[in-house]
């Protein structure tokens, strides 16, 4: 149910001499010429300069076919390193393997998606029960001649004989909603049309399904009847909120009530609840509502189950009686623990909590009366994340991975407590070559940061190592330990990789995430700019050999880094980035993060966003770092103008001879539903730009 941004890691590998892995590369002269107007704009009395305004146009001829010329440039580049061959061999030991994810349980049966080793995208497929025969629903592999088409599960019926699925083509966020007959595997005549859904809740007894989308006026919850048109489904509840509201529908299982959820920001820093009686369809309650928390509820008969931070920075979790939901009648049922909730699910007649303990993931069932049920065991420090379970539903499933340890999905017996593994993924890495310690540092104000910190056992700390380090700092997003090929190649090779833990975060608790959020953004970049002090005083590696990397609002940490701290680094990736913060918020789906960053078009938030803002620090004649910009054309989530017009400023303005490349593609997303040969195309261009740049001999 959280609304979360989605974050991928991305990074790179080690070895010697900067001098001959340069020169191992041809020299393909001057970036293209970019033509460079003189806009100027006036926010609250201060003029901004903005020359490449023009790049924003991204239909354009002129822009068209200025990204032809710099995607040519790019490639002649990158695609001339000579350690290609041998990069993408061994990304393609550790990515071409077969690849499960966590399933949801229906009446018995099993719904998820797995792809072959050989597969370009994930199949959906069902099976009854544990042991049931694997059956293939749907397979988006012939659906498109390029593999830009995915598929995902939105939801199934409770007696598992009706899915509905979405179909994704290039990336884009926005999905077409498809019904299919699990027992036919055939598709029903309901086809809603793409675009962005929120969520999607099939009724109890499978005759229709409430869907929550964003209209031109604002966010909406819809009911689609089963068998009708899309365009007569009625509306249910949204009208009157802003473009900055996500609203969420989704009916009890008990198919009593219908609970809503309006989420201000994609943070939900605060949420209001509402409710129908499904029995009686009586009015849409108020139960939470004018409060500046969040909340998450849960509803089991006539009471809801609340995860909240209202008086408590970490969470805790509550009980509400819907017929009398005021707080003064609230029960403490799991009160606030030292560390923070991360996730809540109802399971098994019991309340299933993941916590975030110095960043790492920690597992405890409670029965309904707050008592401790059991602690499950996770078999090293790492992440449980994507939990699926149900009030009514035996078992839990959830997956677990760690920075050298692959996916693994447990299945959770929630009478006994005792996990199984349900799925494992098998990649070829040998988990005693890596050595992973955690570490606190002072940021620049002297508030201590955690940072995860892996390499191989016993290496010398003598400042020779090429280092690559990655955070995220935003939107309460915990930066938990991962399993990434790229991580691995690099230690693989010889590097230290990083993982800062960041405020903005909410590894932490919610503090943390509002230390790091508004007119306290700064502190994000300080504790980035510190783990990257620390890396070097303590001999980890030097700046020779420092790279960081960072995707979304990574994207705009890695910016702000670079054009503070130029000196710092020797190389970046920066990929799907927010970057002019002046006028991000009026394009595509930034309504949604105002409250995350604050506007320029307000007089006080926008001293706090131009201090920091990357587009508008970067100064003629400073010695920048080697760029690489990654974007696309189907990213519909953060513009990647972006990235086209910094690419722009930086070519131009540099003072160093390192380039400044993008590399942008014509059918490739923000995140997911990217196809096997995609990932690893990614891969082998993000790893032989920084194995260029930080001295990796190929």
């Amino acid at each position: 149910m959280k609304c979360r941004i989605l974050n991928f890691l991305s990074v790179a590998v080690l070895c010697a001499g900067f001098a001959n892995a340069q020169s191992a590369t041809p020299n393909a002269g001057a970036p293209p010429a970019t033509r460079r107007d003189d806009v100027q704009e006036t926010f609250h009395g201060v003029t901004i300069s903005d020359p490449y305004r023009w790049l924003e146009d991204q239909n354009s001829p002129e822009t068209r076919a200025w990204i032809t010329q710099q995607n040519e440039y790019t490639h002649k580049l990158l695609d001339s390193w000579p350690g290609r061959g041998r990069l993408q061999q061994r990304l393609t030991e550790l990515r071409k393997v077969e690849r499960i994810n966590t399933p949801i349980e229906r009446g018995g049966r099993l719904f998820y998606r797995k792809r072959g080793a050989d597969q370009e995208q994930f199949v959906i497929y069902t099976r009854q029960g544990e042991a049931g025969r694997e059956e293939v629903l749907i397979d988006p592999n012939p659906m498109s001649a390029d593999h830009s088409t995915n598929v995902e599960i939105m939801d199934a019926s409770r007696d598992g004989k009706l899915l509905v699925y979405g179909i994704r083509s290039g990336g884009k966020d926005e999905t077409a909603l498809h019904v299919m007959d699990v027992d036919t595997k055939r598709d029903l005549a309901d086809v809603l049309a793409a675009r962005v859904y929120f969520d999607v809740s099939l009724l109890r007894d499978g005759s229709g399904f409430y869907y929550s989308t964003m209209l031109d006026d604002g966010p909406r919850v819809f009911f689609h009847k089963m068998q009708t048109k899309a365009e007569d489904d009625k509306e249910i509840f949204g009208k009157g909120y802003a473009k900055e509201a996500i609203i969420i529908g989704q009916p009890s299982e008990d198919g009593r009530h219908l609970i809503l959820h309006v989420l201000h920001g994609s943070a939900a820093d605060k949420v209001e609840i509402w409710a129908q009686d499904l029995k009686t369809m009586g009015a849409i309650q108020p139960v939470i509502k004018d409060i500046d928390a969040r909340f998450f509820g849960f509803p089991v008969g006539d009471h809801l189950f609340l995860e909240t931070n209202y008086k408590a920075p970490k969470s805790k979790i509550m009980m509400l009686d819907l017929a009398n939901p005021a707080p003064e009648k609230w029960r403490e049922v799991v009160p606030e623990a030292d560390t923070a909730i991360d996730n809540v699910a109802l399971a098994g007649g019991k309340i299933l909590v993941t916590y975030v303990k110095n960043a790492t993931s920690v597992v405890k069932a409670f029965e309904p009366d707050g008592k401790l049920a059991f602690e499950v065991k996770l078999p090293a420090l790492g992440s449980a994340l994507d939990v699926q379970a149900k009030w009514e539903n035996e078992a839990a499933y959830f997956t677990y991975m760690s920075f050298a340890i692959p996916t693994t999905i447990f299945r959770c017996d929630m009478k006994s407590g005792k996990e199984s593994v349900w799925a494992r993924v098998k990649v070829p890495v040998d988990a005693s070559k890596f050595e992973v310690e955690q570490v606190w540092y002072a940021s620049k104000d002297g508030t201590k940061v955690p940072m995860f910190v892996m390499h191989a056992p016993g290496i010398k700390l003598d400042g020779s190592h090429p280092a690559l380090l990655e955070g995220y700092g935003g939107f309460a997003v915990n930066n938990t330990p991962n399993f990434d090929s790229n991580a691995i190649l690099w230690v693989e090779r010889g590097g230290v990789y990083a993982l800062a833990n960041i405020r903005g975060g909410g590894e932490l608790g919610e503090a943390w995430h509002r230390a790091g959020m508004l007119e306290k953004k700064q502190n994000v970049f300080d504790d980035f700019i510190a783990a990257t002090e620390w890396l070097i005083a303590n001999k980890y590696t030097s700046p020779a050999k420092m790279s960081i990397v960072g995707g979304s609002n990574g994207g705009l940490l890695v910016g702000a880094a670079l054009t503070q701290r130029p000196e710092l680094y020797q190389a970046v990736v920066c990929w799907h980035p927010l970057l002019d913060m002046l006028r991000y918020d009026q394009f595509m789906e930034a309504q949604f993060w105002v409250s995350e960053y604050g506007t320029a078009k307000d007089a006080e938030q926008f001293k706090w966003l131009h201090a920091y803002s990357p587009y508008q620090h970067v100064q003629k004649g400073v010695k920048y770092p080697a760029v690489l910009f990654m974007t696309g054309d189907g990213d519909t989530r953060v513009a990647p103008l972006h990235a086209r017009k910094m690419a722009a400023l930086l070519q131009a303005d540099t003072g160093s001879d390192r380039p400044i490349l993008l590399r942008y593609e014509l059918a490739a997303g923000h995140s997911r539903g990217r196809s096997l040969t995609q990932e690893i195309g990614d891969a082998v261009d993000e790893l032989s730009f920084l194995f260029w740049q930080v001295g990796v001999a190929p």
